[in-house]
C-alpha cells in the first residue's frame, strides 16, 4: 500500500502560515494498492488531492469515517465527482434515524452547496457500514463504530501482510472505564492491534482534555497509551487543533514524550507525508 496524508488538521481548515510544516487542510488520506484507489475523509485535502489525481484512474472509494464537516467539505470541490467516465463510491457509518444518502444530500443542497447530488453526472454509489467487512480490490477493509459524537467508525485496512487503521477522530477515555489496561473494552482495539501504520486522534494535552471531556477527541498521552496497547509499529499523531501553530504542536510532543521509554515509532503526522507498506 502506498499511503499519502492530504490532510490532518481537525475541525477547520488552518492554511496560516504559522502552520506550514504540519498542514492546514483537514482530513484526508490517499491509499493506493495497485489499481485500488481508496480515499480516508474527504476533509478540505480532497480538494487538492483530486487535481493531482491519476486521469487513468475510473474507480474511487471513499471512506467517511462520520459526517462532521471537517470530514465532508472537500466532497463538492472533488473534481472526479464532476467526470462522468469515474464511478465514485461512497462509504459512511449507517445511523438508525436516517440513511447514509439522506444525510449526504444535506450537505449537497441549499444553502450549504449549490449542486444537488442527482446533478452530478454520475451519481455516487452509496454503500452503509456499520461493523463489516469486505473487499475492495485486493485489500480487506474491516469498519468498527468507535467512540465519537454521532456515528464514526475506524477503519482497518489490510493488504499482504500490511496493515493500516486509521481513527481520526476518538475519545480513548469514553470509550472505556479502565483505559489501558482492558484491550477487549478500549474503543477501536480490534481495529487498530499490531498495525504496521496507526493514524489516530492526538489533538490536546492531557490537561486541555480534562476541559473537553465528551468533545470526541484525546490527548497525546492517551494515544500514544493507545498504541502501545495495540503494540502498532507506528503511531502518526493526527487531527491538529486548527489553534495549534507547528511550534506549539512540537512543545506538545516533546513534553508528553520526554519521559516516555516506548517501542515503537511516534510521529506528528505531516499533510504530505508518504508511507510504502
Amino acid at each position: 500500500m502506498k499511503i499519502t496524508v492530504w490532510g490532518c488538521r481537525g475541525s477547520l481548515p488552518s492554511p496560516d502560515p504559522e502552520n506550514f510544516k504540519y498542514g492546514g487542510n483537514t482530513s484526508c488520506v490517499q491509499v493506493m494498492h495497485g489499481d485500488t484507489c481508496i480515499i480516508l475523509d474527504a476533509g478540505s485535502g480532497i480538494q487538492r488531492l483530486g487535481k493531482y489525481l491519476n486521469p487513468e484512474i475510473r474507480e474511487i472509494h471513499i471512506l467517511l469515517s462520520h459526517l462532521h464537516i471537517d470530514h465532508t467539505m472537500g466532497l463538492g470541490f472533488f473534481l472526479p465527482l464532476y467526470n462522468p467516465n469515474v464511478a465514485v463510491h461512497l462509504y459512511g457509518p449507517s445511523a438508525t434515524v436516517e440513511p447514509l444518502l439522506h444525510r449526504l444530500r444535506r450537505y449537497f443542497s441549499a444553502p450549504l452547496f449549490p449542486v444537488r447530488l442527482n446533478d452530478l453526472p454520475r451519481h455516487p454509489l452509496i454503500h452503509e457500514l456499520d461493523d463489516s467487512t469486505f473487499e475492495i480490490g485486493n485489500v480487506k477493509i474491516q469498519s468498527a463504530f468507535i467512540s465519537h459524537p454521532g456515528p464514526t467508525l475506524g477503519y482497518r485496512l489490510t493488504a499482504g501482510n500490511s496493515v493500516l487503521a486509521y481513527m481520526p477522530d476518538h475519545e480513548l477515555q469514553m470509550g472505556s472505564s479502565n483505559f489501558p489496561n482492558e484491550p477487549d473494552w478500549t474503543s477501536g482495539y480490534e481495529i487498530a492491534k499490531d498495525a504496521d501504520l496507526l493514524f489516530h486522534d492526538g489533538e490536546y494535552t492531557a490537561d486541555e482534555y480534562l476541559t473537553k471531556i465528551g468533545w470526541g477527541h484525546s490527548s497525546m498521552e492517551d494515544a500514544i497509551a493507545f498504541g502501545k496497547l495495540c503494540r502498532v509499529k507506528k503511531l502518526s499523531l493526527f487531527h491538529h487543533d486548527p489553534m495549534n501553530s507547528d511550534k506549539r504542536l512540537e512543545k506538545m510532543y516533546q513534553d508528553c514524550t520526554r519521559n516516555l521509554s516506548l517501542d515503537f515509532e511516534v510521529e506528528l503526522c505531516c499533510e504530505g507525508n508518504a508511507y510504502e507498506l
